[in-house]
């Protein structure tokens, strides 16, 4: 079975993002949700009981209310990320690299 997960890093502080919210759909529809926690990391953002096909799914990060909480200025408010999950098994990993004015994604292990 497929399983994704993903983190978020505060390149221009050097830390993990703690407190994005961020959602995952597939099919326009939402399938998992959840808060970066203190290591920037989403604990269970798909259910363990969910089957994941392949096709595409989408990643919302919700950087604007992070960058608001810490009361620092951001050119996004949100970052969704668009990707092709194949029809293997596999683990696929997509973590955020973020600053208030870029960021950068990757597949991750």
């Amino acid at each position: 079975m497929s399983t994704i997960s993903t983190h978020v890093l505060d390149t221009s502080l050097g830390k993990p993002a703690h407190g994005i919210r961020v959602e995952l759909e597939y099919g326009g529809a939402l399938i998992g949700s959840g808060v970066t926690d203190a290591d920037g990391r989403v604990q269970d953002l798909v259910p363990k009981s969910a089957s994941l096909e392949g096709g595409d799914y989408q990643l919302t990060f919700f950087v604007g209310e992070y960058f608001a909480s810490g009361k620092r200025q951001s050119f996004y408010s949100q970052i969704v990320v668009s990707f092709r999950m194949g029809e293997n098994p596999e683990h696929y990993h997509v973590p955020l690299l973020l600053s208030p004015f870029g960021y950068s994604t990757y597949r991750g292990s």
